[in-house]
């Protein structure tokens, strides 16, 4: 099994982060406009993108408020399928520290890889989105 790790620096509180990934605004905000997410345990998440050519759907595994988000995700992508998206959010003098772990990949192909290096480009959106509070998703539509 393949893991895709990042870890981001934020200058905002854990509970400010928390916000951009475990609600649908907060989603809309730095991944992608096409975000729909039912924040509560056990609820859905479902992401479109370039209109909704792909969409990637999830179950909501876990909200831990200020700490911690984690998604199953199910469906279209069949590299996705079955694997779990984790973001862990820690309090730091300056703020907060964000991991986020992409973890159950099969194997590490292409896709893998890539989506290893569109990670790291939507964690940095997501910590510009939360500080500066203006949206810019990778995805507009």
């Amino acid at each position: 099994m393949t893991t895709l790790s990042h870890l981001v620096p934020i200058k905002a509180t854990p509970d400010k982060v928390y916000a951009a990934i475990a609600t649908q605004a907060g989603n809309r905000g730095w991944w992608t406009a096409d975000s729909v997410v039912d924040s509560r345990l056990g609820g859905k998440a479902e992401f479109g993108f370039d209109k909704r050519g792909m969409v990637f759907r999830m179950s909501i595994d876990k909200l831990t408020p200020g700490k911690e988000v984690v998604m199953s995700c199910h469906g279209d992508q069949p590299e996705w399928n079955g694997t779990t998206l984790e973001w862990k959010i820690e309090p730091t003098p300056e703020g907060s520290v964000l991991k986020f772990t992409h973890r159950g990949w099969r194997q590490p192909t292409d896709f893998c890889i890539g989506c290893n290096s569109m990670w790291g480009n939507l964690m940095f959106r997501l910590k510009s989105f939360v500080e500066t509070g203006r949206p810019n998703p990778q995805w507009a539509e």
